[in-house]
C-alpha cells in the first residue's frame, strides 16, 4: 500500500520559514518523480515544485522562486520543501505527490498535475500578515 505523508505545516507570520516533509511507503522513492502542490482558497490545485530522480532536475514556479527549494533524499524516503521569506498568498494546503515508476526511464519528468498519480493528504500552511 502506498502512502504519502506530510507534515510541516503550520501557522507562521509574513516573512517566516517552514520545512515541509514528505515521508513516502509502499514504493521505491528513487523511481518517481515527485512533487509539491498548493490548494489555495479559490483557486486550483497547482504545482509549487517538482524534482525529478537523483534529483537531477528540478522546477520551482515563479510565484515562489528564490523563496523555496525542494530536495529528496531517497535513503529516507523522503521529499522537503523549505519555504523562506513566506507571504499571505503562500496559505494553502500542501500535497506531495508521486510520478513515474520502475517502468519509466531516468529522462522521465513531469510537472502536469494529471500524471501524479500517488498523493498524500496534504498539510495545512497558513501565514498571516
Amino acid at each position: 500500500q502506498v502512502q504519502l505523508v506530510e507534515s510541516g505545516g503550520g501557522l507562521v507570520q509574513a516573512g517566516g520559514s517552514l520545512r515541509l516533509s514528505c515521508v513516502v511507503s509502499g514504493l521505491t522513492l528513487r523511481y518517481y518523480v515527485m512533487g509539491w502542490f498548493r490548494l489555495s482558497p479559490g483557486k486550483e490545485r497547482e504545482l509549487v515544485a517538482a524534482i525529478g530522480r537523483n534529483g537531477g532536475r528540478t522546477t520551482i514556479v515563479e510565484s515562489v522562486k528564490g523563496r523555496f527549494a525542494i530536495s529528496r533524499d531517497d535513503a529516507k524516503n523522503s521529499v522537503y520543501l523549505q519555504m523562506n521569506s513566506l507571504e499571505p498568498d503562500d496559505t494553502g494546503v500542501y500535497y506531495c505527490a508521486a510520478a513515474g515508476g520502475p517502468t519509466y526511464t531516468d529522462a522521465y519528468y513531469e510537472i502536469d498535475r494529471r500524471a501524479y498519480h500517488s498523493w498524500g493528504l496534504g498539510t495545512q500552511v497558513t501565514v498571516s500578515s
